[in-house]
């Protein structure tokens, strides 16, 4: 099997950037990016996901993740 890397489409580029800048407001506090996450805390916080350090460093890890499988996969 030869995997032959494709461009990733769009929607997979953005939101694979918005997961990384999450990450990087999570991960290292950034205050104004954290004010505009604030909406987002509580429904987040409710289903069992804690808007912490390590939900950003996890975040970073999966835009990295899915860029390199939107390369890969065909279709995403």
């Amino acid at each position: 099997m030869e995997l032959h890397p494709n461009p990733p489409r769009m929607v997979t580029v953005v939101l694979a950037l918005v997961l990384a800048v999450v990450g990087v407001a999570l991960a290292w506090p950034v205050e104004p990016l954290l004010a505009l996450l604030a909406p987002v805390t509580e429904p987040v916080a409710a289903m069992g996901l804690p808007m912490n350090d390590t939900t950003g460093f996890l975040a970073l890890l999966a835009s990295s993740g899915l860029l390199v499988a939107g390369s890969l996969l065909p279709g995403i």
